[in-house]
């Protein structure tokens, strides 16, 4: 499984992306819910060591950080990953990159190419594998509202292999 390290909301805008998510479940789209909680991945390999916690530790230093919840938007080939975007701004990808210089020698064989600086689209995931019919009421439901204006308000490394998240 993956590791990565993540951005969270503040509670306001987690709380409305779980609205997304419970309305996506009730139409019987296969939501994040209730396993996940929404985040923003700003890193990602197939391990992070320990020690990139207390090197990105001074980044929570700029939190809260403003957001924009944008366009719903489609990732991958056969079955979709849906998901909305995230605005970039100058401030977000700044700290992307900033993640990226601190923990690289951390990010084990190598960080995932599209989590890269230059190459990353940040997003927050609502659903996985939606194909066919699905597809449009997906994003009918996820496209409401048109904008969300939140913030990032933690850091957090997540171990996949462990199921664990640990608090930056």
């Amino acid at each position: 499984m993956v590791h990565s390290i993540e951005l969270l909301f503040d509670p306001d805008t987690e709380a409305r992306l779980r609205d997304i998510w419970a309305a996506l479940a009730a139409a019987d789209i296969p939501s994040q819910a209730p396993a996940g909680r929404p985040h923003v991945t700003l890193a990602v390999a197939d391990r992070i060591a320990e020690d990139a916690d207390e090197l990105v530790r001074p980044l929570t230093e700029r939190l809260p950080l403003a957001c924009a919840v944008g366009a719903s938007l489609l990732l991958g080939r056969s079955s979709a990953i849906l998901a909305r975007l995230i605005v970039p701004t100058a401030d977000l990808l700044d700290l992307h990159a900033e993640v990226h210089r601190l923990s690289g020698g951390q990010l084990h064989p190598e960080p995932a190419p599209n989590s890269l600086p230059g190459r990353w689209t940040p997003h927050v995931t609502l659903a996985r594998r939606v194909t066919g019919p699905a597809l449009g009421r997906a994003l009918r439901i996820a496209g409401r509202p048109q904008e969300i204006a939140g913030s990032f308000a933690a850091l957090r490394r997540w171990n996949g292999d462990k199921k664990v998240d640990y608090l930056i």
